[in-house]
C-alpha cells in the first residue's frame, strides 16, 4: 500500500498537549498548503464551507489497542478516536475560510503543526451526517459540554501515557 503526502497542515500547536481533543472543540485557524503538482484538484472546493482533513499522525510512534478515555475506563482502540493506533490517520472536520491558490485558511483545526495531509474530502451535511446513530461507551454515561473537557489542556496530557 502506498499513500501520498499531498500537503501540509499548518497549525499553531507545537505541542501534544495543547492540541484540542476533537475540532468541533477548537476554534483555532490553520493553513493548509497543498503541493502545487496538486493544487488543480482543489477546484470548486471554493464552494464548500466545511472540508474533511485527512491526515497522518506521524508524530504517533506507539499504538496501544484499548486505552483510558474520558469516562476513566478502557476501551479498544478501534472504538475510540486516539491516533495511537496501527495506522494512525486522523480525520477532522474543518471550517474552510478562504482559498488562496494552494493555500486554503481553515478554523477547527486539531492537529500539530506540520501534520501531513493525506486527502480534502467536501464536508456535505446530507451525506456525512446520520441521525438517530448509538454512541456506543458514550451512552453509558452523561455527554456533558465536551466542547469544555476538550479544551482542558492537562485533558488530553492526562490520557497520552495511558
Amino acid at each position: 500500500m502506498k499513500l501520498r503526502r499531498i500537503g501540509t497542515i499548518h497549525t499553531p500547536y507545537t505541542k501534544i498537549e495543547d492540541v484540542p481533543m476533537q475540532a468541533s472543540c477548537s476554534s483555532a485557524e490553520g493553513i493548509v498548503v497543498v503541493y502545487r503538482r496538486y493544487a488543480r484538484g482543489l477546484k470548486d472546493v471554493d464552494g464548500f464551507s466545511h472540508l474533511m482533513l485527512v491526515y497522518l499522525g506521524d508524530d504517533v510512534h506507539d499504538y496501544f489497542l484499548s486505552r483510558k478515555t474520558m469516562d476513566n475506563l478502557r476501551h479498544g482502540i478501534f472504538a475510540t478516536r486516539s491516533l495511537a493506533r496501527p495506522n494512525p490517520i486522523g480525520i477532522s472536520i474543518v471550517k474552510l475560510l478562504n482559498i488562496s491558490d494552494n493555500r486554503l485558511n481553515v478554523k477547527g483545526v486539531d492537529m500539530l503543526d506540520n501534520t501531513p495531509l493525506l486527502d480534502i474530502k467536501p464536508y456535505v451535511h446530507e451525506l456525512d451526517s446520520r441521525i438517530r446513530t448509538r454512541r456506543g461507551w458514550f451512552d453509558n454515561r452523561v455527554l456533558y459540554d465536551i466542547k469544555s473537557i476538550g479544551q482542558e489542556q492537562s485533558f488530553i496530557s492526562k490520557f497520552l501515557k495511558k
